[in-house]
């Protein structure tokens, strides 16, 4: 019998989303939970309307994360799509968050001897663990985010695609149209090869601009460090540069702090960012976001799994799990068109970002 749960939830200060995610040990399994878990950004509060469906008998999924689930990030945006495919699709849904590469393969060990027949792993660095579990249990679906095909993806192993070079090419665009000195910096946690992607995408945007702008480009070594993140946007406006593109998660707050203290009444230093909003850390500073959402991708997946496709690609792209924000905040109005047309010259096949995972030295 279907029902409808309306769920309110908390709102969640910055500071104490840093707290937990520091602190926060590997869980063990969640229980399967009744209702809807939604957690917003900073100071903001969602009344949602959940329609409960029949379960799906036979069917468990078991969700893997490697960090906390209310950061109000990467992590936030993983425990939605799993809780939409309980809600939505009947699936008997647990979790553990804050879990460590080395402890993946033994949480997930203990999902399957619980009857755990989906695995989702929300997290590329998770892969090397699911390419070596996933042969030992052929009747178990798997479910992993990659940033480039894999070679000898077992058949009950579904890849997920993340493709961040391609909203950062748009990103990289508006960046080269709005920077007054001439200079738009990159920061980001780790030399991995989705940030060299990204990097490589801004550089392509730049050319294509036919603009005549520098671009510099640092890793912090740690995506959710602040002060890392502080540090680095310092050194960078010091050199001149006046728009940042950011692609961090908690260590965004240190980067928007350093565009905060930077800018006057005349001369801004604009910000854009990733995953979701983030609007309210820095309202006079921040340009747009690569807004990323896993649920209806992760809808589609189970529905095809639990439809006999235990493996498969899925790509994510605009309108499948990915957009920029719009409208554009403290740029040019002009640019909101400029940004939709590339986004239809990409979706066209007109614009081709090139994906390029070539280290930067």
């Amino acid at each position: 019998m279907k029902k409808n749960a309306v769920i309110a939830l908390f709102s969640l200060l910055l500071v104490g989303v840093m707290v937990l995610s520091a602190c926060a040990p590997a869980a063990e399994p969640t229980a399967a939970v009744e209702t809807v878990v939604v957690q917003e950004v900073v100071q903001q509060t969602v009344v949602v309307e959940v329609e409960k469906v029949d379960p799906a008998e036979g069917y468990k999924l078991a969700s893997i994360y490697p960090g906390v689930i209310t950061d109000a990030d990467y992590n936030t945006l993983g425990h939605l799509a799993s809780t939409a495919v309980q809600s939505d699709l009947g699936v008997e849904m647990s979790y553990s968050e804050a879990v460590a590469v080395p402890d993946v393969d033994r949480v997930m060990r203990e999902y399957i001897d619980g009857g755990y027949n989906i695995i989702f792993a929300h997290g590329g660095q998770f892969l090397t663990a699911v390419m070596d579990l996933a042969p030992q249990f052929p009747e178990v679906a798997f479910i992993c985010e990659v940033d480039n095909p894999v070679e000898n993806q077992p058949e009950n192993l579904w890849l997920i695609d993340r493709n961040f070079h391609t909203p950062f090419y748009v990103i990289g665009y508006i960046a080269a149209k709005t920077t007054q000195t001439g200079k738009i910096g990159y920061i980001g946690g780790l030399n991995m090869p989705f940030t060299f992607q990204e990097r490589h995408a801004v550089e392509q945007a730049i050319a294509d601009s036919g603009m005549d702008v520098e671009f510099v480009h640092e890793v912090t070594g740690d995506f959710n460090d602040p002060t890392k993140g502080r540090q680095v946007a310092d050194t960078m406006i010091g050199q001149g540069v006046d728009v940042i593109i950011g692609s961090m998660n908690l260590g965004m707050l240190g980067i928007f702090e350093g565009a905060k203290a930077a800018s006057t009444e005349t001369e801004k230093v604009l910000v854009s960012a990733k995953y979701i909003d983030k609007k309210n850390f820095a309202p006079n500073n921040y340009m747009t976001s690569a807004l990323y959402d896993f649920t209806d991708p992760l809808k589609e997946i189970v529905t095809r799994i639990m439809e006999g496709e235990m493996g498969g690609y899925y790509n994510l792209e605009f309108g499948k799990g990915v957009n920029i924000q719009m409208p554009l905040s403290n740029v040019d109005p002009a640019l909101d068109a400029e940004a939709a047309q590339i986004i239809d010259k990409i979706l066209s096949g007109e614009i081709v970002v090139v994906k390029d995972s070539t280290p930067y030295e």
